[in-house]
């Protein structure tokens, strides 16, 4: 069984890091372990091995704790095939397909997922236990920015082709705790979303980090305003940003202004 220890490590840049463990042997991965001190001192109190260590992609605030980890377990580093010039020591290039194991009871498919990056890897898990660690391509209620090397065409196309097809109860681990925010940027562009204001209620007073609200993909088709490319009111809230927008825009015009707008907002 799949063990997921979601860890807060309560940075300005609000970063998520995971360590993923199979209950059989103890074995683990790190997944973009940031705070090495933390990640590094929660394996040591769930018993577990750190073999593996995972970048989704090559932005520091994931790669920063590489080094640190590496060091003090010897784990293999794995990440995107692509990526090798911008992270250093990369033992284990990673394509789309590719399949990861975790001691003897977990399995991960590597996603191939440009769009934050053009080098960027998500995990799914292959169990009756759907999982997807998403690094900064989908947030809980968002979607990962492009300015960083990324290009918003291929954010749309990994949403749609990719992120959209994932069974509906695949749990979203994301690279960063952006989902207050998200949702009052879902609320702006869809007033009328009763299930993302509600969300969003509850959340103000119960909202902590430290244990986070995991979502699911049929939640987020329900918050996620990247998701929701042909709500009537988002686009009708898009043609008064865009006065020139056309009647019936495309669903990939509707995402590449919601990422624009997203961008300044």
């Amino acid at each position: 069984m799949m063990i997921v220890e979601q860890i807060w490590t309560g940075n300005a840049l609000r970063n998520f890091n995971y360590l993923i463990a199979c209950d059989e042997t103890g074995e683990a991965m790190a997944v973009d372990p940031l705070d090495h001190r933390k990640c590094l001192s929660r394996a040591r109190e769930r018993g577990w091995e750190i073999t593996q260590v995972l970048n989704t992609h090559e932005h520091g605030d994931h790669t920063g704790g590489n080094e640190p980890v590496i060091s003090a377990t010897k784990a293999k580093l794995l990440a995107h095939a692509n990526a090798g010039a911008r992270i250093n020591g990369i033992d284990i290039g990673l394509r789309a397909g590719d399949v990861v194991k975790i001691g003897r009871s977990v399995e991960l498919e590597a996603m191939d997922t440009p769009g934050h990056t053009m080098s960027h890897i998500c995990l799914r898990s292959i169990s009756d236990d759907p999982a997807l660690f998403s690094g900064d391509t989908l947030f809980n209620a968002g979607a990962g920015n492009c300015h960083g090397g990324g290009h918003p065409e291929e954010l749309y196309q990994t949403f749609v082709s990719q992120l959209a097809s994932l069974t509906p109860e695949t749990r979203i681990y994301p690279g960063h705790d952006y989902l207050t925010n998200n949702l009052e940027f879902t609320l702006d562009r869809e007033p009328d979303n009763t299930r993302a204001r509600e969300l969003l209620g509850e959340l103000e007073q119960t909202h902590n980090p430290e244990n986070p609200l995991v979502t699911t993909i049929d939640v987020e088709m329900e918050i996620n305003t990247f998701f929701r490319l042909q709500n009537p009111t988002v686009i009708r809230r898009l043609q008064e940003s865009f006065p020139d927008l056309e009647d019936e825009p495309s669903p990939k015009t509707v995402f590449l202004k919601l990422r624009e707008l997203r961008n300044s907002w």
